[in-house]
């Protein structure tokens, strides 16, 4: 066997193993998103099937459409190493940085964690809880918020997309919802659903009827937008299942005022819910956190961008600013 026949066989095992230990961290992430899911399968079954035909012989190809067959799959081991750069980025991105100027509120009594006149982080131990400095709320559709505009302190995700889309529009968006005084309608409105609202009436969680308290929002020229309902006047109104742990978001009022609460680790959603009834969060509304979906980054006391999650995808479109 030559030296270059050698070196392919190494190639292709090396691939191969590389596309099988990609899927598996797809699989055991739970990164649910279909198309991505049949690619990465796709892939793997590929890098396997061509390794076994290399070690079988492919000379003993006879057929020439089969040899060409053959070529093509031995060629797509090319893309394994870019996909597993993409799925280990997603991977890393759902967890949580450190944010080393949080203050300490592990024994701090709930009724003093509030805002200050710039944007402060407290870290309570199993969370952490955003004020981010702002004078008005938006949501922002279509076009990513650039950290480079310095009128911008808190940045993330906002409502679901209703399918995968590279492309934008605002009925993919789920649930009724109001940019800057444009009302948009939406034809995926869910029972479960609760608002957020903010107008110069100030910021407010709607749970009896969201979508006239958009409809309000947009006629005051305020933004708002819907997202599972999670705690209503203390109680918790929502409960999903989770096989596993993951950083879990909410936007919230805590002490009567607006804020962002992050889990600091991975948690059990009822480790994170029991969590927010300790600090006594009033109304709450669940901010999906999947990887891809979890970017965010707030701006710090010291006007220094802080990125939580910063692995955006190319088929989210919709985010909450808070602005000075």
């Amino acid at each position: 066997m030559s030296i270059r026949e050698r070196l392919s066989g190494i190639w292709l095992m090396a691939m191969t193993l590389l596309a099988l230990f990609a899927f598996t961290v797809f699989f055991v992430a739970q990164m649910w998103l279909n198309i991505l899911f049949a690619v990465y399968l796709v892939l793997a079954i590929v890098q396997v099937v061509t390794l076994i035909v290399y070690l079988w012989g492919p000379e003993k190809l006879t057929s020439r459409p089969l040899r060409i067959l053959y070529r093509l799959m031995y060629a797509s081991s090319l893309l394994v190493i870019p996909l597993f750069i993409f799925i280990f980025t997603g991977l890393v991105s759902q967890y949580h940085v450190n944010i080393r100027d949080s203050i300490d509120a592990t024994s701090m009594p709930v009724e003093q964690i509030l805002p200050s006149d710039r944007t402060v982080v407290y870290n309570t131990g199993t969370v952490y809880v955003f004020f981010p400095e702002y004078s008005q709320v938006e949501l922002v559709c279509e076009k990513r918020p650039s950290r480079s505009d310095e009128t911008i302190t808190w940045c993330s995700g906002a409502a679901f997309q209703h399918t995968v889309t590279l492309g934008f529009t605002q009925e993919n968006v789920e649930g009724d919802h109001a940019v800057l005084g444009t009302l948009y309608e939406s034809p995926y409105n869910k029972d479960s659903f609760a608002a957020f609202v903010f107008s110069e009436r100030g910021f407010s969680f709607e749970f009896e009827n969201p979508t006239e308290a958009i409809r309000k929002a947009a006629e005051a020229g305020g933004s708002g937008f819907m997202q599972f309902g999670l705690i209503r006047d203390g109680e918790i109104v929502m409960s999903i299942e989770r096989p596993r742990a993951r950083c879990y978001r909410t936007l919230a009022e805590l002490n009567g005022n607006l804020c962002v609460i992050d889990s600091v680790n991975m948690l059990h959603f009822e480790e994170f819910l029991e969590e927010l009834q300790r600090l006594g969060v009033t109304n709450a509304l669940y901010m999906d956190m999947g990887a891809g979906w979890n970017y965010s980054w707030y701006r710090n006391a010291g006007d220094r961008v802080i990125t939580l999650f910063g692995l955006p995808v190319p088929w989210s479109h919709n985010w909450i600013v808070f602005r000075k």
